[in-house]
């Protein structure tokens, strides 16, 4: 943990020397604004380091959680600015253009740059907030009748992520009125003790066929036992390693739900789907559970029709997904795995972190899977 703490903080401070360096420098302003930049980016670095104790705070005031949450978030958008800046100016340095003329593209840049990266800001904040409704078709082989399902993934319950976001939640869900819902992983981002009363929102969620919750990795930080039984004492079924069968009797589906992949690193919760499998039979369709879409390299090798997934937040602030790439074959949406294999990566109900989504909204996903 100190080891990633360390590199964490290492990257972090480059992040805002880089930007100090090659943008703030370099701008066409006023030795006093250069200060003030200067001075935020101190501020902002150190705000970082708060962040890392203040969401282990749990009697902390919600706008002192909120200011020390935005920084992260802000200097990840600035940097990638600062790096756009960069090149623009390389670009505008070796284009043959009259001196004064350059100096106004230079200038016009500068101001930009700046006005770019606090609408930026302004938009990514407001479209944390706003969960989107993602109404997707699926066509399954062998599925005698349609059911509407309800996915919701990585709620991140603590720090910003209370009550008042999980009433607005439930109200939403329970507008599209599904058949099934179900909640793929990272539900609680805190010690359960914290997060009761927000989760006890969830006992009002309605369906036909009831709640369905796997594991994801963040459980795995905190008391996975303790989670669990929360999850059940509110009528939610927990699926580890197991499957339940949905619908009647000869047109219905199973629906299975794994570990987390987190497990294999730690020897216990691990993920076993051959034994979720034991409990089915053949020639019906089945739907699983698991939290990373990584896991589809171990689901391919077996009798699966749709992947439910969340994890990647659709990598939250935009530019991230390109890192988030390198380690998940799927950032968000549905894609068609092999043959038989369909996978669905809902793009997180809450966030992580700052309270900060960037061309990345929250999602409710109404999942509408049909015979094929």
């Amino acid at each position: 943990m100190l080891l990633f703490i360390s590199i964490f903080l290492i990257t972090i401070a480059i992040f805002h020397f880089y930007i100090y360096k090659r943008f703030v420098q370099k701008v066409n302003f006023s030795k006093n604004t250069k200060r003030f930049f200067t001075i935020f980016l101190v501020l902002n670095f150190f705000g970082v380091i708060g962040y890392m104790f203040f969401r282990y705070m749990h009697n902390a005031p919600s706008w002192l959680y909120f200011i020390f949450s935005l920084p992260l978030g802000i200097i990840f958008i600035f940097f990638c600015l600062a790096l756009i800046y960069d090149m623009s100016n390389l670009f505008f340095d070796i284009l043959p253009m009259h001196e004064s003329r350059r100096d106004f593209f230079k200038k016009s840049l500068d101001i930009l740059s700046v006005g770019a990266g606090l609408i930026l800001t302004s938009e990514s904040i407001y479209e944390a907030r706003h969960i989107a409704i993602e109404n997707v078709d699926i066509k399954i082989k062998n599925l005698k009748r349609p059911y509407k399902i309800a996915q919701i993934s990585d709620i991140h319950i603590g720090g910003l992520i209370g009550i008042e976001f999980m009433k607005e939640l439930v109200v939403k869900v329970n507008q599209i009125e599904p058949d099934l819902i179900v909640i793929t992983g990272d539900l609680v981002d805190i010690d359960i003790k914290y997060a009761t009363k927000a989760l006890g929102e969830l006992q009002k969620l309605k369906s036909k066929y009831g709640t369905y919750f796997i594991l994801g990795n963040h459980e795995y930080f905190f008391n996975i036992k303790g989670v669990l039984d929360a999850v059940k004492s509110l009528g939610i079924k927990t699926l580890e390693n197991q499957s339940v069968y949905i619908g009647d009797e000869s047109n219905g589906f199973y629906l299975l739900g794994v570990n987390d992949m987190f497990g294999y690193r730690l020897g216990r919760y691990e993920p076993d789907l051959a034994k979720a499998l034991k409990m089915t039979k053949e020639n019906f369709p089945k739907i699983l559970l698991a939290h990373q879409p990584l896991f589809v390299e171990e689901a391919q090798n077996f009798d699966i029709d749709l992947m439910l997934s969340g994890h990647t937040h659709g990598g939250q602030i935009y530019p991230f997904k390109l890192l988030v790439a390198m380690q998940q074959p799927y950032i968000s949406g549905l894609h068609q795995h092999n043959d038989k294999l369909q996978v669905y990566v809902n793009r997180g109900t809450g966030y992580w972190g700052p309270p900060m989504r960037l061309g990345v909204s929250s999602e409710i996903t109404l999942l509408n899977v049909i015979p094929s």
